[in-house]
């Protein structure tokens, strides 16, 4: 007698839904509303999936608003190495890091601020896993200024004076504090004048 070997029953149907788009619409509700103000529904709706699906994927808000963190400051890492680019000069690297800021501090971009300094505004202090993706963003943008500067130093083009180090990290607090103005100034406060004229004290 042959034996039979046993029928391999599926477990749950097959995911079709893109996750990645998924977790956008997710950290654009975030974005908008930030994370306690964000309900179940909101999400649902945002996603397009059932409360088991989005369960199934993401497991719960929390897991879900972390990976929304992360797809932004993998973003936000990724712009950063095309501004600072090796093969670009860096004078003009800190240039277009400077001139994207202005950019998202005007107009709509700006009254929508960052979602990063909003979600420190709101969990700093108060969840462990928030603190550790904040405290690495920073640390990895002021990575970032300090080989751009170190770079232009090389080159002769830091003022005298001027340490890397400690200029990066004035550059840090000032784009960040940007973030705050832009989002709550009545009118334009943050212009490419107001960037360059930091700059010009750290650069010739």
């Amino acid at each position: 007698m042959r034996s039979q070997s046993p029928v391999q029953i599926p477990r749950g149907r097959p995911r079709t839904f893109d996750t990645e788009a998924a977790v956008e619409r997710a950290m654009n509700v975030f974005w908008s509303r930030g994370y306690h103000a964000t309900a179940l529904p909101d999400l649902l709706r945002a996603t397009k999936l059932s409360r088991g699906s989005l369960y199934a994927a993401f497991g719960d808000k929390h897991s879900l608003f972390l990976r929304a963190l992360d797809r932004y400051i993998a973003d936000a890492i990724d712009r950063m190495d095309v501004e600072f680019a090796p093969e670009r000069e860096p004078v003009d690297g800190l240039r277009a890091y400077f001139a994207g800021y202005v950019e998202r501090n005007s107009g709509a971009n700006g009254r929508r601020g960052c979602l990063l300094v909003a979600t420190a505004m709101e969990l700093a202090g108060r969840d462990a896993e928030v603190d550790r993706r904040i405290g690495s963003f920073f640390r990895a943008m002021e990575a970032r200024l300090v080989d751009a500067l170190s770079r232009a130093k090389a080159a002769g083009r830091l003022a005298d004076g001027v340490e890397p180090a400690s200029a990066a990290r004035i550059i840090v607090c000032f784009v960040e504090g940007m973030r705050v103005v832009g989002k709550t100034a009545p009118a334009r406060m943050i212009s490419q004048a107001t960037v360059d004229a930091l700059l010009d004290r750290f650069i010739r």
